[in-house]
C-alpha cells in the first residue's frame, strides 16, 4: 500500500500480554521488590511446612501462662517441679562434661597419634550410637544388680555375703549420667575428629617449631581450634539428654520429661503437662543460645591450601597401649558388653518373644518409620529445592525454621500436637455428625496420622540436612545447562538432581527411619490403643522387671541402628588416608 502524502502511517500496536505487562513492570522495581513479585511455588511449601513443624511448639508456648487446674500445678511446684530443676541441672551439666571429656580424647589420640588398633578405633567409636540410652540402662541393670551375673560372680569366688561388700547402685541419678555419657559421646567425638583433622595438621608443626611440647600444643592450639565442634557436638549431646525419657524413667530420676508424661496420664491436666512442656523447651532455647554465644565472633579457617596425609605420632611403648585402653573402654562400655549381654539374654531368655506378638510390633515400627522416613525425604527434597531456586533470605530463613524441629523433645512436640490435634479431631467428629448422623470417633489420634505428623516435626531436620548438603555439591551450571535443553524445573530436578542425590537421599532416609525406631516418649504418648512398638515394648516389659523378655525388642533396635552407622564408618576409615 503507497503511503497517502501528508498522512504518516503508523504500524498497529498489539495488545501487550499479562506477561509482558509484569516483566516491564518488574524492570522499574527494585531487586527487593522483584524477588516478591517472582516468589516460587515451592517457597509457599516451605512457608506450609515451617508452620507445621512450627505449630506444636507455639501450642506449647501459649499454655505458659494459661490458668488451667491450679491445685495440679501447685502440687507438682510444691513437691517435684524443684526434683525437676535440680536433676534437669545437674544432667547437663555432668553428661555435658562427661562426653567432652571422652570425646575429645579419643578424638585427638585417633587423628593425631599412631598406637595398635587406631584404625579400628577410627570408625568402630560411633557404634555406642546405635545404643539407644534406655536399651543401656536396661542391659546394665540387669548384669550389675544383686542377682544378676557380675555380684553373683564376685560372691562366689570371694565368698562374698551381701553385708560384706559395697556396690554401687546403677539405678540412680550417677548411673543415668554413666549411660548418657558412654552414649552420647560419639556426637563430640565425630565433630572434633574432624576439626583435628582440617585444622591441626600444619598449625601443630608451626607451634612446634615455636618450641610448645605436645601437651602444650593441645591445650593452646588444638583445643581452642576445634571449640567450636566440641561446643556443636555437646549441645546434641545434651539436646539428646534433655529429650530422653525411657532411662531416667527407668532410673526413677525425676526430669521435665517424667513429669510432663506424670501430669498428662497421672493426673489428667493437659494444662499442666503443657507448662512442663514449656519449661524443658525453655532449657532446650538456652542451651541452644549459649552454644551461640560460646563461639562469639570467632571463625576458624584453614589457610594452607593443602590437605596432606597424615599418619599421626606414634606413641612407643606403654604409652601406646594406653591410648588403646582409652579408646577400648567407651567403646566397650558403650557397644560391645551391652550388644553381648543383650544377644545371651534374647537367645537364653527371651526366645519366646520371637513369636507372631513379636512380628507383629516389627511390623507396626517398620511401618511408621518407613512412612515417616519417605514423606520427611520428600519433603525435605521440596525444601532444599526451593531454597535452591529462590535464593534468597526468606527460603533460608523457613529451612532454619523447620530445622529447629530436631532441638525440640519428642515429649514437647507430644503435648504440642495433641492439644491442637485434638481440639480438631473433636470438630471433624462433630461435623462429620451433623452430615452423615453417625459418629466417626477420633479421625486423626485414633490413628498413626498424629503420630507421623509428630515424627516430622521432631526429625525432618535430620533429612533436610542431608539433602541440602548434598543438593549444594551440584554446580549451578548443570541448572544452566539443563534449562538450555528445555528442561522446566521440575524435569530437571527429576532428570538430573535426584538421579546424583541418590545415595544421599538414600542415607537421609535411614536417618530418619532408624531415629523413629527409637523414638520413646512421643511415641508412648500419642501411640493408638492396642498399638506396640518394639521401643514401647522394651519399654514396658523392662518396667515390668521383665528384662530378659525385654531383650529381643531391644535387640532388634539396636540391629536397625547399625545399618546407618556401617555406612558413617566406613567414610570415616577412609577419610585422611
Amino acid at each position: 500500500m503507497l503511503p497517502v502524502e501528508g498522512v504518516r502511517w503508523r504500524p498497529k500496536k498489539r495488545q501487550a500480554t499479562w506477561k509482558q505487562v509484569l516483566v516491564n513492570y518488574n524492570s522499574h522495581l527494585p531487586d527487593s521488590a522483584m524477588t516478591l513479585s517472582r516468589l516460587n511455588p515451592l517457597l509457599l511449601v516451605s512457608a506450609a511446612v515451617a508452620a507445621l513443624v512450627s505449630l506444636p511448639v507455639a501450642s506449647v508456648l501459649t499454655n505458659i501462662l494459661s490458668g488451667g487446674t491450679g491445685a495440679v500445678w501447685s502440687h507438682l511446684a510444691a513437691t517435684v517441679l524443684p526434683d525437676y530443676v535440680g536433676n534437669t541441672l545437674v544432667l547437663c551439666l555432668t553428661v555435658g562434661l562427661g562426653v567432652i571429656v571422652v570425646g575429645v580424647a579419643t578424638a585427638w589420640l585417633t587423628s593425631m597419634h599412631a598406637f595398635p588398633g587406631r584404625r579400628l578405633f577410627e570408625w568402630a567409636l560411633v557404634l555406642p550410637l546405635a545404643m539407644p540410652a534406655y536399651v543401656l540402662a536396661y542391659v546394665y541393670t540387669d548384669f550389675l544388680q544383686f542377682v544378676g551375673p557380675l555380684q553373683s560372680f564376685l560372691r562366689d569366688a570371694f565368698d562374698w555375703h551381701k553385708a560384706d561388700y559395697w556396690f554401687p547402685d546403677v539405678r540412680s541419678l550417677g548411673g543415668a549420667v554413666s549411660m548418657f555419657v558412654f552414649v552420647l559421646y560419639p556426637y563430640v567425638y565425630l565433630l572434633a575428629r574432624t576439626a583435628f583433622l582440617e585444622r591441626a595438621s600444619g598449625m601443630l608443626e608451626a607451634s612446634r617449631t615455636l618450641g610448645l611440647g605436645p601437651w602444650r600444643s593441645f591445650f593452646r592450639v588444638s583445643l581452642p581450634l576445634a571449640r567450636p565442634a566440641v561446643a556443636a557436638g555437646t549441645a546434641l549431646a545434651l539436646m539428646e539428654t534433655l529429650a530422653d525419657y525411657g532411662t531416667v524413667s527407668y532410673f526413677g530420676v525425676h526430669t521435665f520429661t517424667t513429669g510432663i508424661y506424670r501430669a498428662w496420664f497421672s493426673l489428667g491436666d493437659r494444662i499442666a503437662a503443657a507448662q512442663l512442656a514449656a519449661a524443658l523447651l525453655l532449657f532446650v532455647m538456652l542451651l541452644l543460645l549459649i552454644e551461640r554465644r560460646s563461639r562469639g565472633r570467632s571463625r576458624f579457617h584453614d589457610t594452607t591450601g593443602r590437605h596432606r596425609q597424615r599418619h599421626g605420632q606414634r606413641l612407643p611403648g606403654w604409652r601406646g597401649w594406653l591410648a588403646t585402653a582409652v579408646c577400648a573402654l567407651p567403646l566397650t562400655v558403650g557397644f560391645v558388653l551391652p550388644a553381648g549381654l543383650l544377644l545371651r539374654l534374647a537367645l537364653a531368655d527371651g526366645q519366646a518373644r520371637f513369636d507372631g506378638h513379636f512380628l507383629n510390633m516389627m511390623r507396626n515400627s517398620f511401618l511408621l518409620a518407613g512412612l515417616t522416613a519417605i514423606i520427611a525425604v520428600a519433603l525435605a527434597v521440596l525444601l532444599a529445592y526451593g531454597a535452591r531456586l529462590s535464593k534468597g533470605v526468606p527460603a533460608r530463613a523457613l529451612n532454619r525454621l523447620v530445622g529447629l524441629g530436631y532441638a525440640v523433645p519428642g515429649s514437647v512436640i507430644a503435648v504440642g500436637v495433641l492439644i491442637p490435634v485434638t481440639r480438631l479431631d473433636i470438630w471433624l467428629a462433630g461435623q462429620w455428625q451433623q452430615s452423615f448422623g453417625s459418629n466417626p470417633g477420633l479421625l486423626i489420634t485414633g490413628g498413626i496420622a498424629a503420630l507421623v505428623y509428630a515424627y516430622l516435626v521432631r526429625f525432618l531436620a535430620v533429612a533436610l540436612q542431608a539433602v541440602s548438603t548434598s543438593l549444594a555439591k551440584i554446580t549451578p551450571s548443570m541448572d544452566d545447562a539443563a534449562r538450555s535443553l528445555g528442561l522446566g524445573q521440575g524435569a530437571t530436578l527429576r532428570r538430573v538432581h535426584l538421579p546424583i542425590m541418590r545415595s544421599s537421599l538414600f542415607t537421609a532416609g535411614l536417618l530418619v527411619f532408624v531415629d523413629v525406631m527409637k523414638e520413646l516418649p512421643a511415641t508412648l504418648v500419642m501411640r493408638p490403643f492396642d498399638f506396640d512398638t518394639l521401643a514401647t515394648q522394651a519399654y514396658t516389659l523392662a518396667s515390668d522387671e521383665r528384662l530378659a523378655e525385654a531383650a529381643s525388642a531391644s535387640l532388634a533396635i539396636v540391629a536397625v541402628g547399625l545399618l546407618p552407622l556401617i555406612a558413617l564408618s566406613r567414610q570415616i576409615s577412609r577419610s585422611r588416608r
